[in-house]
Formats: structure tokens, C-alpha cells, sequence
């Protein structure tokens, strides 16, 4: 046996105690070779030494006593390659004690020796070269017990060869029918949902003149789309039926996207489709990208994703539908803002801001919109706003806070700095895009829209100038009806303002936004001018028009 340190191998030979007389896990006891001048033994407890042997005088320990043995020879090695402390049995016949229990011969022979077990009591590894036996200490009870066990488990030979036979067949029945069951259902299938059904049957339509070949493939598509997707699936069908054939009479919307019909389902729910446009680039990207995401996500604010529908290269989404159309109707409309007052637009700011709060920090994952805009804000019959198309949304995990990226994707007037010039974005990129649409659902007007030809001023420029006068509250809609309470609209400007800042590091998070704008006594701080504000040049043709690949030599860039 050997006590010490092979410095060539880093290989350190210590003997530690049991954990408890029956429990073999290392304990707190070890007794180790120290190296560093001459070679000494320590007993340790835990950290603390509590016996030491002496160091080694080139005969023996000083601190051992000096009792001579016939047989067992003791041997010191201190050398720059080991240092360490063995000794061996000159008698044959002595027997000695290695491993946990066991007594064993060990001065060599075939089938004889001791080795000692250097690993976790759990060792999973396999040797294939070399087999050799272990033997474990058990008491007689324990020993019968499990012979017994063993017995009990032996199979019958007779008995499973006629089971696997029986399992097999039985099988290979049910694959069969189940083959014949399925052809037959496919055949009879119905071509609009039941309505006590919660996944709504998808039938793909196969071309009389396409090859056998394309079909499958198609096929296979569908099949894959539908696994990937986890989401309810409607009948291309059933949503022909319920729009009138995409009759342009029910097209409620227009985007990047495509085109948003209402229908109306069998069952009577009227629904808002949205119909993937075959001349979008990103358009499937996007759809699959709006489903993944939305489909995780539920909240009062969040409008409800109800189903989808994919059927060759046809790709619809199925949300609830929103008889008061989208924010931008109401509040840039000369006669429907009118009928828009405080109180409304109040509880609207307030609901897009906890919708984006539960994005950013209380959902499952976090959600960055990136295209936060009047058009993409619902309302609901009692005006209740839920926020909507998150085509282009990213997902961040739990501690990601920003990303880059070289193709900027969004909406003039409400891109932050850093997103439209450097591709970076991020919660407070979101932020940005919210303070924008406050100042727009105060004023009544797009921010791309407006502009002081005398100042030289955009409407964050123009709402800044305002705020440092002290004259704040005449950015209120002069076209808005009823009172409203002068703090709270110059609560509601001065967190715009917190969130239009320059550096995002500045911005304020959404938690803090929503507290800033319900509490009346909440100490605010004072903004910074707003930074760069990119796309100034017209007003907006459509509203939901999003833009894509963003360079700075195709986009004015003004500083505010």
C-alpha cells in the first residue's frame, strides 16, 4: 500500500474514513502525506489537523514510535518524481484486509489479489477488454431474499415466445384497421368544424392535375405545419364560407401582412381573417412568427389569436374580430375623435401600457413588438385597446436584453434612434414606439404627419418646445369633446417624453410606466429632449404600411 503524491501522474493516494461504520461514503476523517521540505503524515478532520506523524529523519517518522515488525517491511520514498509512504508483507502466509470487507491473499497468483475500489459507489462505466468479479458483503437474509427475486422474475421461455407472437398480431390488426379507418374518414371528411370540436379539422385540397408526387408532398407540408404550430385549424372552407369568397365588401384592412377580411363562422362568431399576401416577402416568416408567438400569450389587452388555416399556398390567422376597427381610425379621423374623449383615450394609453408590460416582464417569455403603432392597436366593442400583429416580434430569453440586427424592419415615426440607424433593439425600443403613440392619441395627429414649417419642429419636437414653456396642455386635441383633468393630461406628456428620450439606458421600463401614469403622487423626473426622429419627409399612405431594409441613405435623419 501506498500513502503519498506521484507529482508526474498529479495523482494523490489519501485514506479517508467511512462516513458511519455501515455507510462506506467518505467521512470526515483523512490521513494524508504533506508535502514541502521533509515529508510528514497529518490526521485532518474536516479542515482542522488533529494528529501529525513527525517529519520523515531519513530513518523514520520522528513523531512514530519505533516498533519493529517481522512482517511487514516499511519504506519512505522521497524523490523529485513521488514522495511517498508504502509497505509491504514479507510473510506469504499472512492474510490481510482490502476493499470494504473481505479478506484475500495478496501476495499474488492466479485468480487471487485485492483492489481496492478508487471510484463513486455508483459506477456506470463498462470495461470490455477486462472482466473481474466484486464481491459485495450481504447478510443471509438479504441473500435469500433476493435469490427468491430472481427466481420469481426468470421468464418461462414457452410463455413469452407466445406472447411477442400474439403482441405482434395483434398489432399488425390494428395497423391495418387503423390504416382503413383513416383512408375512410379522409374520404368523408366535412368541409367546415363542428362546433363542439376545440381543434378544428384542416382538409387540404389536392389538384386534379397535379402528379401523385406533388400531392404527397403538399401533404407532408400540411402534416408538418400542422405539428409545428401547435394551434387550432380551420377549413380553407369553412373560411371562404364566412368571408363570401374574400368578397372585397368584407376587407376591413390592409398591411405588410396582407389583407384583413371579416367573416362570420356557422356557429354565428364573427371573426377578423388575416390573409397572407403571396406577394409578401416575409410573409411566412412572419405568419409562423405571429402564430409561435401569440399562441403562448394571453392577455386582456393581447387581441385573441382563435386559429389558423394553411392549405397549399394559402395561410390565414382567425382572431376575434374588433368591431371598432384599429386606434388609428378613431384618433386621425376629423369626425371620430370627436367622440373620443379624455376619459377614453386616458384608459386606452393605460391599456396599451399594461398590454406592453405584460410583454416585456409578466409573460412566460419576453416579447419585444417592434412595431408598436396606432394601426396595430384594436378596439374592442366597449373600446377596450388589445395590442395586434406580431409578424415581426422577437422573443428574448430570460436574461437577453438587446439585439442586433442588419435588416430593420418597421414603421417610420415611431422607430427609436438606435433601432432605425444601428439595428438595435430592445424593451426600451418598444418604449420609445409607446411614447410616440401617447403624444399621437393626445394631439390627434401622426407624428409623420405633422410639421411646423416656422419652427422647423416634427410633433415630438413641437410637444417638447411645449413642455419647456410650460404649455404642455395645448397639446391636447382641440377637436376632443367633454373635460378632462389637467394633471393627468400632463401626467400622460411628460412620461411621452420620459420614453421618446435619446439613450435608452434613460427610458423608463413599463413597470415604471404604469406606475408613473396611475399614481397621482408619484415623483417624476424631468425628461431629456428627444433624440434623433427618423422619417419626417411625408405623411403616411397607409397606415399599417411597414418598411423594410432600412439604410441611412434612404431615410432623412434630423436631430431634434
Amino acid at each position: 500500500m501506498k500513502l503519498g503524491i506521484d507529482f508526474k501522474r498529479r495523482l494523490t493516494r489519501n485514506l479517508t474514513s467511512w462516513n458511519t461504520p455501515n455507510d462506506p461514503s467518505p467521512g470526515q476523517y483523512t490521513f494524508k502525506l504533506v508535502p514541502g521540505g521533509l515529508p510528514e503524515f497529518f490526521l485532518f478532520q474536516g479542515p482542522k489537523k488533529i494528529y501529525a506523524s513527525g517529519p520523515f529523519n531519513g530513518a523514520g517518522l520522528t513523531g512514530v514510535p519505533n516498533l519493529r515488525s517481522q512482517d511487514f517491511l516499511f519504506t519512505v520514498v522521497n524523490s523529485p518524481d513521488e514522495t511517498y509512504y508504502s509497505y509491504a508483507i514479507t510473510n506469504p502466509q499472512l492474510r490481510s484486509r482490502c476493499g470494504a470487507y473481505p479478506a484475500a491473499n495478496v501476495s499474488g497468483g492466479i485468480n487471487r489479489g485485492c483492489v481496492i475500489w478508487g471510484v463513486d459507489l455508483m459506477d456506470m462505466r463498462q470495461y470490455p477488454a477486462v472482466v473481474q468479479d466484486v464481491f459485495i458483503r450481504l447478510a443471509q437474509s438479504e441473500v435469500d431474499a433476493l435469490i427468491a427475486a430472481a427466481r420469481r422474475q426468470r421468464p418461462n421461455r414457452k410463455l413469452l415466445i407466445a406472447g411477442v407472437a400474439a403482441a405482434s398480431g395483434v398489432l399488425l390488426l390494428g395497423a391495418i384497421l387503423g390504416c382503413c379507418c383513416f383512408w375512410r374518414k379522409k374520404r368523408q371528411a366535412k368541409t367546415a368544424p363542428s362546433s363542439h370540436s376545440d381543434v378544428l379539422p384542416l382538409r387540404h385540397r389536392k389538384h386534379p392535375a397535379a402528379s401523385p408526387a406533388r400531392n404527397q408532398r403538399l401533404e407532408e407540408n400540411r402534416m408538418g405545419s400542422e405539428k409545428d404550430l401547435d394551434l387550432p385549424f380551420f377549413d380553407l372552407e369553412a373560411i371562404l364560407t364566412a368571408t363570401d369568397d374574400f368578397d372585397p365588401d368584407s376587407k376591413i384592412g390592409q398591411g405588410g401582412f396582407g389583407s384583413v377580411y371579416m367573416g362570420k363562422l356557422e356557429d354565428g362568431q364573427e371573426v377578423a381573417v388575416k390573409r397572407l399576401s403571396k406577394k409578401s416577402v416575409q410573409g411566412v416568416g412572419e405568419f409562423k412568427n405571429e402564430v409561435k408567438l401569440i399562441a403562448k400569450l394571453q392577455h386582456r389587452n393581447l387581441v385573441k389569436l382563435l386559429g389558423c388555416c394553411i392549405d397549399d399556398d394559402e395561410r390565414m390567422l382567425v382572431y376575434e374580430f374588433m368591431p371598432n376597427n384599429s386606434l388609428d381610425t378613431f384618433i386621425f379621423d376629423e369626425e371620430k375623435r370627436k367622440s373620443l374623449v379624455w376619459k377614453n383615450r386616458f384608459e386606452i394609453i393605460m391599456g396599451i401600457a399594461r398590454g406592453l408590460l405584460y410583454l416585456h416582464e409578466d409573460s412566460r417569455v419576453r416579447i419585444i413588438h417592434r412595431d408598436m403603432k396606432a394601426s396595430n392597436v384594436l378596439l374592442d366593442r366597449n373600446m377596450i385597446p388589445k395590442i395586434s400583429d406580431f409578424g415581426i416580434a422577437r422573443m428574448f430569453g430570460g436574461d437577453q436584453t438587446t439585439e442586433y440586427t442588419m435588416k430593420v424592419i418597421g414603421t417610420y415615426g415611431y422607430m427609436s434612434p438606435e433601432y432605425a440607424m444601428d439595428g438595435v433593439f430592445s424593451m426600451k425600443s418598444d418604449i420609445y414606439s409607446f411614447g410616440v403613440l401617447v403624444i399621437e392619441i393626445i394631439t390627434g395627429k401622426r407624428n409623420r404627419g405633422f410639421y411646423d414649417d416656422e419652427l422647423d419642429l416634427n410633433l415630438l419636437g413641437y410637444a417638447w418646445m411645449l413642455w419647456k414653456e410650460g404649455r404642455g396642455v395645448e397639446l391636447l386635441d382641440e377637436a376632443m369633446g367633454g373635460t378632462f383633468d389637467y394633471d393627468v393630461v400632463l401626467r400622460c406628456i411628460q412620461v411621452a417624453l420620459l420614453c421618446v428620450q435619446v439613450h435608452p439606458r434613460s427610458r423608463p421600463l413599463m413597470s415604471s410606466v404604469v406606475m408613473l401614469l396611475s399614481s397621482e403622487n408619484a415623483t417624476m423626473p424631468e425628461p431629456n429632449e428627444p433624440g434623433v426622429n427618423i422619417g419626417k419627409i411625408t405623411s403616411d399612405t397607409e397606415s399599417s404600411q411597414t418598411q423594410t431594409g432600412i439604410s441611412l441613405t434612404e431615410t432623412a435623419v434630423d436631430a431634434r
